[in-house]
């Protein structure tokens, strides 16, 4: 009684695999340099997969502390390619921000839930004897750790009574309070800011890292209190919250129409200031990504059909030693659809297990980048099928020319080749 057609072909499937595994097993050095070609490819495809769903996950998280409704308002900001002639273009036209246009904002915008005004320097933080270099001083009004998000952690924030009288209160970041008050309650201590002395009224939660600099290396206090001791308002920013992420262009051409009257602007002119919001540091990333994306897929293909040229030449050379036995498979009943299956699984296979590889090593090298360096990478499930589907795809296809010659073979010739 002869076999059920599904119960051949599973058969067949699994035999084709074993024998593929076997031939991996038996001749690791050949399967090796078989499959290098696949497996740098896939290699490559994975790691450049898990960097870009790393950066994309950590500029959502990290870089860009906006939110989805946020935005900022500066002299001048650069996106895209570096023009040195623009640059100066820019600093001549662009007047710096000041105080009076953010009041003017502030008073007129209807679309705002919020929005402060901060400027910034670098400079020396002291306590008893201990200093601190190249500590990010913050002028602020009193609503901008709620804006940019950050929190309280010990203590309170600034308030706007200490932003109006020029108090000298400071409210510091975590690097600050692990670097002079490890053991002991920050608040209340005096530090000195520049030779100036600051009172610390609150420490703010740990912000962590972006790409290897830290978020918490920070002094903020009153924007007055900062404006009276470096007496230049340079620098100066806003920083804006629309009432929703649904009203976040409409605020934006709000305050973009609001600066142009009171700069006046006539219709034509280009802004002499510069607005940007999530969305900006995102559409760079992504054309950013594309390309390196495109150069991927470039070495990604180049790969593949190097490695899938040497599988079928290995799978050539796998049918002339085997012509006997599928000589003798034939004279047994194997039809010519059997013998193909068996060669173009077997191809599959052993693709496949080249893809297992390359995912392997390019987690390796994942776990690598993000233990030793401060670039995020973050490997999707997805990549990884992705992966390995391709190379079997890649095994298949170069498998067929190979499978074809096994399947055409005479029977009565095979069986007259010696083993």
């Amino acid at each position: 009684m002869p076999q059920p057609r599904k119960f051949r072909l599973s058969a067949s499937f699994w035999e084709a695999t074993r024998i593929a595994v076997d031939s991996l097993r038996k001749n690791k050095l050949r399967s090796f340099l078989t499959l290098l070609g696949i497996i740098l490819a896939t290699a490559t495809l994975i790691a450049v997969t898990a960097l870009i769903h790393g950066m994309d996950v950590y500029i959502a998280e990290k870089v860009s502390n906006m939110g989805s409704d946020g935005f900022r308002v500066v002299r001048m900001a650069f996106f895209g390619n570096w023009d040195p002639k623009k640059f100066l273009e820019m600093q001549k036209r662009n007047p710096e921000i000041k105080p009076v246009e953010y009041e003017f904002v502030k008073g007129k915008a209807a679309l705002l839930r919020d929005i402060g005004m901060m400027v910034s320097r670098n400079g020396r933080v002291s306590y008893k004897g201990a200093s601190e270099e190249s500590v990010s001083i913050q002028g602020i009004t009193d609503n901008i750790p709620a804006i940019n998000y950050v929190q309280v952690d010990i203590g309170r924030a600034i308030t706007y009574e200490e932003v109006r009288r020029h108090a000298a209160v400071a409210f510091i970041g975590n690097d600050i309070r692990q670097r002079f008050f490890e053991s002991q309650d920050a608040i209340g201590k005096t530090i000195t800011i520049e030779g100036n002395p600051y009172e610390v009224i609150g420490v703010a939660k740990a912000l962590g890292s972006v790409f290897g600099n830290s978020q918490d290396h920070f002094v903020m206090i009153p924007i007055e209190s900062y404006f009276k001791t470096y007496g230049a308002r340079t620098g100066i920013r806003l920083v804006a919250k629309a009432i929703d992420q649904p009203h976040l262009m409409e605020a934006e051409d709000e305050v973009r129409v609001l600066l142009r009257s009171y700069r006046h602007l006539r219709p034509g002119q280009d802004d002499n200031f510069t607005i940007f919001a999530s969305d900006t540091i995102v559409t760079l990333w992504e054309r950013l990504t594309a390309t390196i994306a495109a150069m991927a897929v470039g070495i990604v293909s180049v790969f593949m059909v190097v490695g899938g040229i040497v599988i079928m030449n290995i799978m050539l050379a796998v049918v002339t030693e085997r012509t006997h036995e599928i000589g003798i498979r034939k004279s047994l009943g194997a039809r010519r659809r059997d013998i193909l299956n068996q060669y173009l699984v077997e191809s599959a296979v052993l693709a496949a297990a080249g893809g297992v590889v390359g995912v392997c090593a390019a987690w390796f090298i994942a776990v690598l980048v993000r233990s030793f360096t401060s670039v995020p990478m973050s490997l999707p499930w997805s990549s990884v099928i992705i992966g390995v589907g391709l190379s079997a795809t890649v095994g298949l296809f170069f498998g067929i020319y190979p499978a074809r010659q096994a399947s055409k073979l005479d029977p009565i010739e095979a069986l007259r080749v010696e083993r």
